[in-house]
């Protein structure tokens, strides 16, 4: 089947196609676990009840109904694209999104992907010496992440599907609080759903990473933690007090003069975090927190968040 065709079929644009054939080649795929092992897999994942009756209802068995020759090339060329990064830290999609309301493989395809990296994962964290239930805690990611979209009634998954490739490609640490990510000229921060930001929780995860990333990493050298984010918009200080948590996170970067980021929407990563909805009308969006009365009363009044990014000191 030529790559045209592929697209064509999958109703993607060529060139999409044409990229993961360019980044996979011929590159080796690895295969899918055993299906009878999925379940307790997904379970280490995090994966909740509702998401993995799904992923097993649409498991690629050979004659699969929802299967067809061009979702399972593209299956096979995702794991190898991703594979062949191992170590890699870049944003990296691993293929192009497809219609998710065509049926468990088209909605999880990708989710099939990071089932078979898994062990890949797994085997690098082993060679840097991570401890197994840290790999764990990092992979299970891939459960928190397939809730949230679920709660986005399916909105969530694009970004998502790219964002996963960093934890199969050992790139992603869940220290305590914060998510570290490695690779780049700074140890990169994320704050992924699961509490508070209490001073304390960042100080601990902080401190942990000063310990890990010497001991596991040894031939990288980081001088800074850094952090890209919305949560950093200093005109958050105008609606926050002054003893919230994101003022006190603030509080620890310089920040980088501003300059519009390419191809990051900062109205829409504040709606996509703080509401877990990119459609909801403004007027019908909950004010139960501060936090949720600024984003609302910021975007009414006819104002813009900024995406900025900071450093500060390891």
């Amino acid at each position: 089947m030529d790559l045209t065709t592929i697209a064509a079929r999958l109703g993607v644009p060529a060139e999409e196609v044409e990229r993961v054939h360019r980044l996979a080649g011929d590159l080796p795929s690895v295969p899918l676990p055993a299906k009878a092992d999925v379940p307790e897999l997904l379970d280490r994942l995090a994966v909740r009840p509702d998401d993995a009756a799904e992923i097993m209802e649409g498991w690629p068995d050979p004659g699969s109904p929802f299967w067809t020759p061009e979702l399972r090339w593209l299956l096979d060329r995702s794991i190898a694209l991703v594979r062949a990064d191992l170590g890699g830290h870049a944003w990296l999609p691993p293929g192009p999104e497809l219609a998710r309301d065509r049926g468990p493989a088209w909605r999880h395809l990708y989710v099939y992907a990071y089932l078979a990296l898994v062990d890949v994962a797994v085997g690098f964290h082993r060679d840097h010496g991570v401890a197994e239930d840290l790999t764990w805690l990092s992979l299970a990611d891939l459960g928190r992440n397939l809730a949230i979209d679920r709660r986005m009634n399916r909105e969530g998954w694009p970004v998502m599907q790219s964002w996963l490739t960093l934890h199969v490609r050992g790139a992603i640490y869940e220290l305590g609080r914060l998510q570290f990510h490695r690779g780049g000229a700074t140890l990169d921060l994320h704050i992924p759903e699961t509490g508070p930001m209490t001073p304390e929780a960042i100080d601990d995860s902080l401190d942990r990473a000063r310990v890990f990333f010497p001991r596991h990493f040894p031939g990288e050298t980081y001088t800074a933690f850094a952090c890209g984010s919305w949560l950093l918009d200093p005109q958050l200080a105008e609606y926050l007090p002054d003893d919230s948590n994101i003022v006190r996170f603030q509080r620890r970067f310089e920040l980088e003069p501003y300059e519009e980021s390419e191809g990051i929407d900062a109205d829409v990563e504040v709606l996509r975090f703080v509401f877990r909805s990119l459609t909801t009308p403004l007027d019908r969006l909950p004010r139960r927190t501060a936090l949720q009365r600024a984003v609302v009363d910021h975007l009414r009044a006819g104002r813009h968040w900024r995406w900025r990014r900071g450093a500060f000191p390891i």
